[in-house]
């Protein structure tokens, strides 16, 4: 077990009977008294195993970011207090009169200073160098509205505050949200899912033709110049810690090639590379990931980390060797991802976000997460908010300089 520093072990602050109409459809008479309570700490995280694995139940949660095991080791990992930088986690948990969780939002409250700008903001759990894809919350189906309420209730207590921001926010949340707030609606996420007919005969079937020539190829490519492939599956804990290792170099060599389309090295620092070797530990112990490889006699040539979520696979990041480009060995990698899925019951294979030929060609359903701020209501916030946002948005040296020191203070 990691060992907790003092910033980490913190404290649980717990605000109780908040008063609510009908938590269902949010038009009713009929009160209904939900707690609100704010955990401030690791251990306070940890204590609530049994409500993370209620709301997976009334949620249908596919996302590994959601899970509890994603946010221990993020605050393991990324939380920062030092002069510039301070990160609090307040998560907001709501309970129903049966003391039943009815949602988790995990928020990260951050303090900043930039020079002489000072910024108290409320963002969901994922600030990192790209490793956590999709922030969202975990809230039963018809308390979206209660839980907006009880969020920015909540955020009374700060006091200096400057601004929230959603995400993770899909129909009903973004409704809820519009009823309870004054949302300033952000660009989202769009994300690509993949419903799984019962063969992979009947996907191969419905892809275009173009996309059914290049998956013979990468087949028949490697048969007419003599290679034999292994697919490769790593489950099990020690698997898949040592799989991790040459996933590694595979990402490190497709982000250094000099060719074809960039991707960025997401775990060039060492605080990535141990975040991952974390959480990959700790969602390998409840048989959560599947390392996918593709071996060409006695190399690994080609990595895909996956998550397995409920009834459906998450393909995150990749790499492999740009020798054997040509041979089209991640779309081999990936199509046997999807024959393994297919073959394991899996219903859904999500491809992750971005629009990429890569994906798209799978033909995919899009699923939209949108974003939205919602400043405090003080001038001091408003002022605050409106200059970050003019800074943000512009392309000279004080944007690009302020886009640096944020970064800079997170890694």
């Amino acid at each position: 077990m990691t060992e907790l520093t003092a910033a980490e072990r913190g404290s649980t602050v717990t605000a109780r009977a908040v008063s609510v109409r009908d938590g269902h459809d949010g038009l009713g008479v009929r009160p209904i008294e939900l707690s609100t309570d704010i955990i401030t700490s690791v251990e306070g995280i940890r204590a609530l195993r049994p409500d993370y694995e209620h709301l997976y139940r009334l949620t249908g949660n596919t996302l590994p970011f959601a899970v509890q095991e994603w946010h221990l080791s993020w605050c393991a990992h990324f939380l920062i207090s030092n002069p510039h930088l301070q990160d609090e986690p307040r998560f907001c948990v709501l309970r129903n009169r049966s003391a039943d969780c009815v949602a988790i939002v995990p928020l990260i409250f951050t303090r900043r200073r930039i020079g002489p700008l000072r910024l108290a903001t409320v963002d969901l759990l994922g600030d990192d160098p790209g490793l956590t894809e999709i922030r969202s919350p975990l809230i039963e189906p018809g308390y979206e509205r209660l839980t907006v309420r009880a969020v920015h209730a909540s955020l009374a207590g700060l006091g200096d505050w400057d601004w929230i921001l959603w995400r993770g926010v899909t129909g009903p949340l973004a409704e809820a949200m519009a009823l309870e707030t004054a949302p300033r609606w952000q660009p989202g996420t769009e994300d690509y899912v993949l419903d799984l007919p019962p063969t992979w005969e009947q996907l191969r079937a419905g892809l275009q033709r173009n996309v059914r020539e290049a998956l013979r190829h990468c087949y028949n490519s490697l048969k007419r110049d003599g290679h034999a492939f292994e697919f490769l599956v790593a489950r099990e804990p020690e698997e898949v810690l040592r799989a991790l290792g040459r996933f590694l170099e595979l990402h490190a060599m497709r982000a250094d090639m000099a060719w074809g389309a960039k991707h960025p090295n997401r775990f060039a620092s060492r605080s990535s590379q141990d975040f991952l070797y974390d959480v990959c530990g700790r969602l390998a112990a409840r048989d959560a990931v599947r390392v996918f490889q593709l071996r060409i006699g006695a190399e690994i040539v080609a990595s895909r980390i996956a998550f397995a979520i409920a009834d459906s696979v998450y393909l995150y990041y990749s790499g492999f060797n740009p020798a054997w480009a040509r041979h089209s060995v991640m779309t081999t990698t990936v199509a046997e991802a999807l024959k393994y899925a297919i073959a394991n019951g899996f219903r859904t294979v999500n491809l992750s976000p971005t629009a990429e030929q890569s994906k798209i060609r799978w033909r995919p359903r899009l699923v939209e997460f949108q974003a939205a701020f919602v400043p405090r209501a003080a001038l001091r916030s408003r002022i605050a908010f409106h200059a970050y946002r003019v800074a943000m948005s512009q392309r000279g040296r004080p944007a690009q300089l302020l886009k640096s020191l944020l970064s800079a203070y997170r890694k």
